[in-house]
């Protein structure tokens, strides 16, 4: 019996202005997603992938993975040209016949993504939005 990562569909959106131009506007852009590994895991490596709309060039995607508020893994991923990264990461490793979990039970995911807050960003928030799920909060910060 195969073991898969059960994603939560609850999905929050942040977004930070980080630089602002006459004409053009970058944020910071933190989605929280829920991650689950069972106990009967047997499948060796997890990821985190995705797609960026309207990316800004040569940023790259910040992943962090917390369990219980606490900080367990944190990694940077380089964005592809058409917008897309992925990021593995061992979840479980055999050695010498000897198992090691290195991730079990419930995560939080946060994902920052810089990117141009334009009219495709804003029309690609608007088709994720389900009545329920998404929280948009737009807080202007002086960084």
């Amino acid at each position: 019996m195969k073991s898969i990562f059960v994603i939560s569909l609850l999905t929050i959106f942040s977004i930070i202005p980080i630089q602002s131009f006459a004409d053009d506007t970058s944020v910071l852009e933190e989605t929280t997603i829920q991650m689950s590994i069972p106990s009967d895991n047997h499948i060796p490596w997890g990821f985190v992938e995705g797609k960026i709309t309207s990316q800004v060039k040569d940023y790259p995607v910040i992943i962090q993975i917390y369990k219980d508020d606490k900080p367990v893994h944190f990694a940077q991923v380089p964005v592809s040209d058409d917008g897309t990264y992925q990021y593995r990461f061992r979840v479980l490793d055999v050695t010498d016949n000897k198992t090691t979990k290195i991730f079990e039970g419930d995560y939080t995911v946060k994902i920052f993504k810089v990117v141009d807050l334009d009219s495709n960003y804003v029309d690609s928030l608007l088709e994720r939005q389900t009545p329920g799920t998404i929280t948009i909060d737009v807080t202007k910060q002086n960084i």
